[in-house]
């Protein structure tokens, strides 16, 4: 990473068209105020005025900040789909190949994608539009459950909150706790969230495109304390084994195991949040075995345990 000095470290965050308001103040708020920083927003002059739900992003500063800059922060847009205009693109590569760290927000991952800076890197992006960037970008190491991803040079994050994880996390890797605790009380935002801690996904079970299978996974969802075999999963459907995961399997994109895992998943986590139910009783009703085989399979796929889950989004 290059750095122009410990207390004069340059960011330019690149608003693209249609650009999250809330995505482009998290960079803003997070570095601006701290002295060890020199934040600049810009645009593409050439995409022409950067509107985003009603407002117009102003700035006389165009993609010439990028040549200077030790770090580009990209937040994310409204529409993923829409093509970045090739300029913002080369300013994006020019930058990272003279040694700038890339930062993206949100949505803002699908603008690195497209450079093809990603390929073949771990990054993360907000949970619904995971599936999109995976589809887009196969060479990606798309990780959905993810916070944010510190691939070096190279950072990505999920949405919003995420976001402010990520900014925080890189004043802590530039400068140290201290600073880092200092942007986090200003912000009142918790100091410290891993990267690795899973995004808080409204639903962890796939959807299915099928139903030729829906009465069992109906079924499957009734029962989810019962101990389920793929033997008798199958029988249940009247198919051999093979076949029986393979319909599975072209239907959720997952095996039976795997779909019946996130969906015990996701009725401890909906039980963890509407009710006082004990952890132990959860752990029974939702059929992730004991209570010590429960919590490490909660930490494992959420990243937290089931009573810091509860106390966080306890209804």
């Amino acid at each position: 990473m290059s750095q122009s000095s410990a207390e004069n470290h340059r960011i330019a965050v690149l608003a693209l068209p249609g650009v999250l308001l809330l995505d482009l103040g998290i960079p803003v708020q997070t570095f601006g105020p701290d002295p060890h920083y020199r934040v600049t927003v810009c645009t593409d002059p050439s995409a022409g005025p950067v509107l985003s739900g009603g407002f117009t992003v102003a700035t006389p500063a165009g993609l010439e900040v990028l040549e200077g800059a030790d770090t580009v922060v990209v937040p994310g847009y409204e529409d993923p789909d829409a093509p970045v205009p090739a300029t913002a693109l080369a300013a994006l590569r020019a930058a990272h190949a003279r040694g700038a760290r890339l930062v993206s927000i949100c949505t803002g991952a699908f603008a690195l994608a497209a450079t093809g800076l990603l390929d073949g890197r771990p990054a993360t992006t907000h949970w619904r539009d995971a599936d999109a960037l995976r589809s887009r970008y196969p060479r990606i190491d798309v990780r959905p459950n993810q916070l944010y991803v510190d691939d070096g040079d190279i950072l990505t994050s999920a949405g919003v909150t995420a976001g402010v994880d990520l900014c925080l996390h890189i004043v802590r890797r530039d400068f140290g706790a201290a600073a880092a605790n200092a942007r986090a009380r200003s912000l009142v935002a918790p100091p410290q969230r891993p990267g690795g801690q899973a995004q808080f996904i409204e639903r962890f079970r796939p959807a299915a495109r099928g139903d030729d299978l829906a009465a069992v996974r109906a079924w499957m969802l009734d029962n989810l304390a019962h101990r389920h075999s793929v033997a008798e999963l199958a029988d249940r459907a009247h198919m051999s084994r093979r076949t029986f995961i393979r319909r599975f399997q072209q239907e959720t994109d997952t095996s039976p195991m795997a779909w019946l895992t996130a969906a015990r998943l996701d009725w401890a986590r909906e039980l963890l949040e509407t009710t006082t139910t004990p952890v132990e009783q959860v752990a029974r009703l939702s059929g992730l075995g004991s209570p010590a085989a429960f919590r490490a399979t909660f930490h494992r796929h959420i990243g937290t345990t089931p009573t810091e889950y509860r106390a966080a989004f306890r209804v």
